[in-house]
Parts: structure tokens; sequence; C-alpha cells
């Protein structure tokens, strides 16, 4: 608590000028695209990093496997990132910011209620078939998020970038959270309700479009093309 108390009292020393002195709209970003950014990356990032820690354990118990064949099975949910986030990121710059993120979110939310449905009597090339399937969605989501970071306000892009990562390790410990007191199969259906939920908050998301106006180091004005 005394810490809380200490980082907020930081927080505002370093920020109390904006709250007597109006910022130019050239340096103003909406922090609505960041917030939503955020829950995004809660939901792809944090269910990522929860389902690889339980993954092999659960098709070792599920299928009745050696822990060493059911990791390496499980180690083909995390394999798909080296396609799925920059496809991911690609899409999005490709075919529009928002729509990417929708669909998805989408695809997240029905793919972890697919895994949510895994019984011992599924055969196991199908429940591996459809984690990786999931997995897609999730990876190419992180891609996609990560295609507007820098979007929202470049000089602020480290800043911005750090708070997303940061609330996908907190979706991660909720995740498990949930996870020690529930079934698998809850487990995955929890992460495709909270994904449906954000998949609302992405509704506020704003397309970046136009140009971006930046302040260089000179002093002049440069206009970057977001579209």
């Amino acid at each position: 608590v005394v810490w809380f108390v200490y980082e907020v009292y930081s927080a505002y020393q370093v920020n109390k000028e904006i709250f007597k002195t109006p910022v130019d709209p050239i340096h103003q970003y909406s922090f609505k695209q960041v917030a939503v950014l955020n829950v995004l990356y809660f939901a792809t990032f944090g269910s990522e990093l929860a389902v690889v820690s339980m993954l092999p354990l659960f098709f070792s118990e599920t299928f009745d496997l050696n822990i060493v064949y059911a990791g390496l099975l499980a180690s083909s949910y995390a394999f798909m990132n080296l396609m799925s986030r920059p496809l991911g990121g690609w899409i999005s710059d490709k075919y529009g910011r928002k729509k990417t993120l929708m669909i998805l979110t989408t695809g997240l939310s029905l793919g972890y209620a697919t895994m949510a449905s895994i019984s011992g009597d599924w055969p196991l090339v199908l429940a591996v078939a459809a984690a990786m399937s999931c997995s897609f969605f999730v990876q190419a989501g992180e891609g996609a998020v990560f295609a507007i970071v820098p979007l929202v306000k470049r000089r602020m892009t480290g800043q911005i970038a750090g708070m997303a990562g940061a609330y996908g390790n907190v979706g991660a410990v909720t995740y498990l959270t949930v996870l020690s007191f529930v079934d698998y199969s809850t487990f995955f259906m929890v992460i495709a309700a909270s994904a449906g939920v954000i998949f609302f908050a992405t509704m506020f998301l704003t397309e970046p479009k136009g140009h971006m106006a930046e302040v260089n180091a000179d002093g002049t004005v440069e206009l970057i093309d977001v579209n």
C-alpha cells in the first residue's frame, strides 16, 4: 500500500503540469486507443502465456500420454508464433486494423470454445489441430495489436508498447488463477467468454487514418501517413 501511494504521488509530480496547462493539440492522443489495446493484449498474449504453461499437462491427463510426448505436442501451440504474429500484423496493415482485430478476436473466442469441448474421446490429431487453429487467432491478434501501437503516438511508442505488454502478463496471471479453481473445460470457456466481452471493447477502437503529426528535434513538423 505504501509503495502504491508513493507511485501515485510520483506519477502526479511528473504530470502535474497537465492539470494546470492545456496540452497542445499536436501532442494530444486518444487514451481510449491505449485502453482498448491493453485489454486486447490481455486476452491474446495473456491467454497464450496461460495456455502454454498448462497445455502439456492438459494433453497428458486428457489423453493419458507420457508428459514428454505431451509437451512436444503442446509445443505446436507456441510454434505457430513463427507464422501467426507477423501474418497478423501484415493482414492488419493491408486490410484494415480495426476490422482485422474484430475478426481475430472472434476467431480466438470460438477457438477456445472449441478447445473447451476436447475430451479423451477425440482423436489426438484433431485435438492438436484444434489447439493450433486457436493458436493462429491468438498470436495473429497479438501481431494486429502491435500494428496499431506505434500509430497512437509515435514519440510514446515505447510507453504504450510497454503498457500493452504488461497487460498481457496480467492476463496470464488472471487466467491461471482461474485455472486453480476450475477444470480445464471451464478454464477454456472463461477465456472464450472474456474474449467475447473484449470484442465489444474493440468496437470503440478508432481506425488509424490520415496523417500523424510529430515534432522533430529541430522543431519541424512531420506528417506521417498511417493509411
